[in-house]
């Protein structure tokens, strides 16, 4: 199992109360075993140990503790075609996700109010199969409107998001300078994190055949990323008038340009409240081997050469990069153009919520990465940065029993028949990839094993506060 980080991977047991995880056990060496199948005495032997009633012994299988994916579009309620709490969260518990934080759009219409927040959590009722978090919109129309901004944290909200670039959603506005200025006071002095989504675009046009990845991105330059975290970077420096409560930061999402990195570790070294994160289809995917029409890899930023994989992967290591999330934005086939194959006209999402946990072990094995890092950039530094830490992302005494069992070795189900998602079209189809979800446990009650879903409960979804306004959706609860 993969304790918080200064113990790292140690053979163990972890012991579960009524949802939570009551005590971690850990082994001496002489407990593991040459394969990960048990036997009736082992497990006989471990109730003694462990005083407990019930086993279940995975053998030399990785306990990690539940991923925690905070970029998650589910497009309910209004868009439900697209995608949808059900489908969305039964693909995240297929691979190894136990919360979820979902974003204002791309549901219709979006949440940037209260009472639009508390419609989609309405709309999620008993059909989570894990748990979920809600991020409100700041939008143009509410930026310095701090009485509707607090109204969506009454709500329910852990924090915000605004797009600095079109988000292809007509009623969810990008936020210029003046609007990110307009907010930062409100939202630092409740101290939720700020989600932005930093590219800064021209009317650049495309040129060249259509279907051709390279044509796409020419038309999203690194100087976009470039451009708009240096406005982020610059605002922080010169908003110097108010001290900010803990837990504010401006959380950059889905890095794509590695160029960044310096710039990025230095404002974190000189003290800027800023945190990072990247996607897995960054590191698993170059574009300079995505097929002609092969739609299904147009994203915002793009997809780039192969030498920002392994220079991304060094930001997670050396702690710029905080976390992973997916950016899990599918749409119908007929957006994403697979009838003419055009990069341009196609949606830009990537439907890869499934896939997190071995597209990311993949790029780590590569390079001899512990498994205990996949822990901190999935688990533990999300829930820290979100504000969950009091209940999520790690496997220690007194919080919520998430974890998932996998395999390190044995290869991940990639084929369409074993996604769970609405839409069955990703880059991560038929992929080899190692890093087999075995199990995924929600507050102690079982919800995937060996990728197939569990019959879910139909009990109402509980409302949990999380701090003074923070709350998350329950999924069924254990039984």
């Amino acid at each position: 199992m993969i304790l918080p980080e200064h113990q790292g991977m140690v053979p163990g047991a972890v012991v579960v109360h009524k949802g939570k995880i009551f005590r971690t056990v850990r082994f001496p060496t002489s407990h593991e075993t040459s394969a990960p199948q048990s036997s009736p005495g082992r497990i006989q032997a471990l109730q003694y140990q462990l005083g407990v009633g019930n086993v279940l012994d995975y053998g030399n299988l990785i306990v990690s503790p539940g991923l925690i994916d905070t970029h998650v579009h589910l497009d309910e309620p209004g868009r439900t075609h697209w995608e949808g709490f059900e489908t969305g969260t039964r693909a995240a518990a297929a691979g190894g996700v136990t919360t979820i934080v979902e974003m204002p759009l791309n549901s219709l219409p979006c949440t940037t109010t209260g009472d639009l927040l508390r419609e989609k959590i309405k709309a999620s009722k008993g059909k989570l199969h894990v748990d979920a978090a809600f991020w409100g919109g700041i939008v143009p129309e509410n930026a310095a409107n701090h009485s509707v901004l607090q109204g969506m944290l009454d709500a329910g909200a852990l924090g915000f998001k605004s797009f600095m670039s079109p988000s292809g959603i007509n009623d969810f506005e990008n936020v210029a300078r003046p609007d990110i200025e307009g907010a930062l006071p409100f939202v630092k002095e409740q101290g939720v994190p700020y989600y932005l989504h930093a590219e800064i675009v021209d009317d650049r046009k495309p040129k060249g055949d259509p279907t051709k990845y390279a044509t796409f991105l020419a038309t999203r330059p690194r100087d976009y990323e470039k451009n708009a975290v240096a406005m982020l970077l610059d605002i922080l420096k010169k908003d110097t008038q108010r001290a900010a409560k803990p837990g504010f930061l401006i959380h950059i999402a889905h890095l794509s340009n590695a160029d960044l990195l310096p710039q990025l570790a230095a404002a974190k070294a000189s003290g800027l409240p800023v945190s990072v994160e990247t996607c897995p289809h960054y590191l698993a995917f170059a574009a300079e081997t995505i097929p002609d029409k092969a739609t299904q890899f147009k994203c915002m930023p793009p997809i780039r050469e192969a030498e920002y994989q392994d220079r991304l992967l060094q930001g997670l290591l050396d702690g710029t990069i905080n976390s992973i999330g997916s950016d899990h934005s599918p749409a119908p086939p007929e957006m994403k153009k697979f009838d003419t194959g055009d990069f341009i006209e196609a949606w830009g999402g990537i439907s890869g919520i499934q896939y997190g946990l071995p597209a990311t072990w993949n790029a780590m094995k590569k390079h001899g990465i512990a498994p205990a890092f996949l822990a901190k950039w999935w688990s533990e530094s999300p829930a820290k940065w979100a504000g969950l830490s009091a209940r999520k992302g790690q496997l220690s005494a007194g919080l919520d029993a998430d974890f998932v069992v996998w395999d390190p070795e044995a290869p991940a189900n990639t084929s369409k028949e074993g996604l769970y998602t609405r839409h069955k079209d990703t880059p991560f189809a038929n992929m080899a990839l190692a890093g087999r979800v075995v199990a995924t446990f929600v507050r102690g009650q079982q919800t995937c094993r060996a990728a197939r879903l569990q019959a879910s409960s139909s009990s109402p979804i509980d409302q949990s506060k999380r701090g003074d306004h923070r709350r998350v959706s329950r999924a069924p609860g254990p039984t």
